[in-house]
């Protein structure tokens, strides 16, 4: 599939839809005008790639509403260079958002299928993590913690403690807790021991799964 100007203005009118539901960041919303979503998708399903909704993927999978991911995306207040943890790479959307705004992101994947075909797929595309795993996102990635920023892009029943430890002082991690609807989750880092926490609304994310082997 090719990224046509007629893709490039469906992007800007997706844009102006998420900045229309409250997405202030003009660096998120630049990212959504420059990365061509409909990559992303099966090329039969094109036509849904540029409207504001989720939309399944392998693996039982989908791929997240363009106003989630720029909601997600605007809260961790991103700044070039910074360290991102991903839990929960999916399609490589985010991962490609996180990537736009600078940022040096390594993403964890539970799916192996999933894993292997956006691993592929990110870097045939240009967008280059830094280090892109397949592993249990519970845990996190120890061995290149603390973050500045970590992200959660499935639903959490509970937050991971393994994710609050691993995350800088003064960092941020948005996660979306609950069962069946989440709620879209703000921790900030104050001290070793003190995070403070933000609540922002309902959403609906796949289950972040955890590994039973």
């Amino acid at each position: 599939m090719k990224d046509t100007f007629k893709h490039k203005g469906k992007r800007q009118q997706l844009a102006a839809i998420v900045e229309a539901k409250g997405v202030k960041d003009k660096k998120v919303l630049e990212a959504i005008k420059n990365i061509p979503r409909h990559l992303f998708m099966d090329s039969s399903f094109e036509d849904h790639a540029y409207q504001d909704k989720a939309f399944p993927i392998a693996a039982d999978q989908t791929i997240s509403q363009p106003y989630t991911v720029a909601f997600q995306s605007e809260l961790l207040e991103i700044k070039k260079g910074e360290t991102i943890l991903e839990i929960g790479t999916g399609s490589g959307y985010q991962t490609a958002v996180l990537c736009e705004l600078g940022a040096k992101v390594y993403s964890i994947e539970r799916q192996q299928e999933l894993y292997k075909k956006t691993k592929l797929f990110l870097s045939k595309i240009g967008y280059r993590p830094k280090f892109l795993s397949f592993g249990d996102g519970y845990k996190g990635l120890p061995e290149y913690a603390p973050f500045d920023k970590i992200i959660v892009t499935a639903g959490a029943p509970f937050v991971p403690k393994a994710l609050l430890s691993q995350l800088k002082v003064g960092g941020r991690m948005v996660i979306p807790v609950g069962d069946n609807v989440q709620v879209m989750t703000l921790y900030i880092r104050k001290s070793a021991k003190e995070f403070e926490k933000r609540e922002y609304g309902d959403f609906r994310f796949v289950p972040l799964l955890e590994d039973k082997n």
